[in-house]
């Protein structure tokens, strides 16, 4: 029997390949009876792995995860390019030239660090009222701005013919196909990313993850039984446990003071009894303004 309370909290999802983090989404939505529902970061429809889903009063965290780390395993066509950086379009040049593993493991230790990015033309960042890939599409080139990644860890798995498999670590904001594409040329081949899989997003790894055909199969009751409590999505943040009357304070809407957090900080607001109130950030003077509140349960009703 579906339930009409609407669910609230964090669901898990590995994403198949071939369908877009949209559609994964809806079909969740259904699947768990959910009206409110959103994600935490787009996969690319050709990519599979974590694809964390929030759903109801989760909806207001869920910044707080698309600002984590992620990790990757990325698979690159060494000798081989197309426009797009990846298996969505065709390949337009061939090397066949495949560096030894010496020159690849020296260029992948390159790319470590703090370091700038392009982002693609195919992709959904807006410029100028209009997304970039609307762009793309029309075949008009647009100035992309330099954006600030970091790269913590780029490491090699698999070297079998010309497909290379390695492991990423990286900000939020890295685009692995442009990263890709990075490493060919260094290597002086060019590349391409030919399969990539999300297997980290901040503190939750694809291994938790329910693939979404045994979610629409389960049912309901199977689905909301899986969803992570919305805490979940601030738990690498900071933490105030609050007194009750900083408690009623921030429930209202008021700044709280709390010495002991950096200007701009985000924490995580929990009440006297573990419950969690909501987010909110460090100011100089020591005080802490609300960011996102938790809907009471007579303002959910």
């Amino acid at each position: 029997m579906p339930s009409n309370a609407t669910p609230d909290g964090v669901l898990l999802l590995d994403k198949p390949a071939g369908i877009t983090s949209t559609r994964a989404l809806a079909a969740a939505k259904r699947a768990l009876g959910a009206a409110k529902g959103g994600h935490t970061g787009t996969l690319d429809p050709f990519a599979t792995g974590l694809l964390p889903l929030v759903f109801g009063e989760a909806t207001k965290f869920s910044r707080f995860l698309i600002d984590s780390t992620k990790a990757y395993e990325a698979t690159l066509s060494l000798g081989e390019e197309t426009p797009t950086g990846d298996p969505e379009s065709p390949v337009t040049r061939t090397t066949y030239e495949v560096p030894d593993l010496a020159r690849i493991d020296e260029v992948l230790c390159f790319f470590e660090g703090v370091q700038q990015q392009i982002p693609p033309m195919h992709s959904a960042l807006h410029v100028g009222g209009r997304r970039l890939y609307e762009y793309a599409r029309q075949g008009v080139e647009v100035v992309r701005e330099p954006r600030s990644i970091e790269i913590f860890e780029l490491k090699r798995l698999e070297l079998e013919g010309n497909k290379l498999v390695v492991s990423v670590l990286c900000s939020k904001g890295t685009y692995v196909r442009v990263l890709a594409a990075d490493i060919g040329c260094a290597l002086g081949c060019g590349a391409y990313l030919t399969a990539l899989r999300r297997t980290q997003v901040g503190p939750f790894s694809v291994q938790s993850a329910v693939a979404s055909a045994e979610l629409e199969a389960r049912g309901e009751a199977w689905g909301r039984a899986r969803l992570l409590p919305v805490p979940a999505l601030v738990s690498e943040l900071g933490r105030l446990d609050a007194s009750s009357e900083q408690a009623a304070r921030f429930r209202h809407g008021r700044d709280i003071e709390a010495a002991g957090y950096s200007a701009g900080q985000p924490v995580a607001i929990f009440g006297s009894d573990g419950e969690f109130l909501g987010v909110a950030q460090a100011r100089e003077d020591g005080w802490l303004a609300p960011l996102r509140l938790m809907a009471e349960q007579g303002e959910i009703a």
